[in-house]
């Protein structure tokens, strides 16, 4: 199979630093680890990272912002997931890598 040679510029450089900047901290962490699992509403997100509501809900902005997540709603409720099989990808072998350095 033949190596395709990546176009790494300012652009793109700077757009990925962006995401691993707002993925790095540990409360958006938790809540893109939890949403791994799929689709999450709020308060599964704050039992899940052990975080308040309105710190819960003001991470959620970021990470939307950052198109990390994106979001579906059900009435009252709003759901969250991660925003596409890249970010899923992302946060899933970033977590396979740590847990099986610890095993």
């Amino acid at each position: 199979m033949e190596m395709q040679k990546r176009n790494i510029n300012d652009e793109v450089i700077t757009e990925m630093s962006q995401i691993l900047f707002v993925a790095a901290d540990e409360t958006r962490l938790k809540i893109l680890v939890s949403l791994l699992d799929g689709e999450k509403c709020v308060s599964d997100l704050e039992e899940d990272s052990g975080a308040s509501q309105s710190l819960v809900s003001h991470q959620l902005q970021v990470l939307k912002k950052a198109k990390l997540v994106s979001f579906r709603k059900d009435g009252n409720r709003v759901f969250y997931s991660l925003d596409d099989e890249h970010i899923h990808e992302l946060i899933r072998v970033a977590y396979d890598h740590v847990i099986e350095e610890k095993e």
